[in-house]
């Protein structure tokens, strides 16, 4: 009987590996003008991608995360969190999928200027509304 238990013992502990691996990363900071968008930003293909982006600029400063898939060539689908100084509305959750450039998918900062939106069916950008002034921030994509 000891022997029975000890070799399903030994096939559930091999079974039971896990594999750990450190996450991937990227980085970009922007600096928009009213009216302007970021260079585009291609996010690693079907994997999950949580998109954090902030606005560093004094008077709009505030942040906004999203987590997307980007299937090649048939666009983005998230969910995203925005804070609550944004457009003065509570904590806001959202989702959608698309791939048509100018869909707005995240605010980033705190008067509703800056936001991330579709750029087309493969990449994402940071888009600076009109009339607002130059605001800056960045972008941090981790896979």
């Amino acid at each position: 009987m000891a022997t029975v238990v000890a070799i399903i013992t030994s096939i559930v502990v091999a079974n039971a590996t896990q594999t750990i691996t450190a996450p991937n990363a990227a980085f970009m900071s922007f600096s928009l003008s009213a009216g302007t968008n970021s260079a585009a930003i291609t996010p690693v293909t079907n994997r999950s991608v949580l998109v954090i982006g902030c606005c560093t600029t004094s008077g709009s400063r505030a942040a906004g995360q999203v987590s997307l898939i980007h299937v090649p060539g048939g666009g983005m689908s998230w969910t995203a969190l925005e804070g609550s100084t944004v457009r003065g509305n509570p904590d806001i959750t959202r989702g959608g999928n698309a791939t048509t450039a100018g869909t707005h998918i995240v605010w980033i900062d705190g008067g509703g200027g800056l936001d991330i939106e579709v750029a087309g069916a493969d990449t994402i950008y940071v888009h600076e509304l009109l009339g607002y002034f130059p605001l800056a921030g960045n972008v941090t994509l981790i896979w």
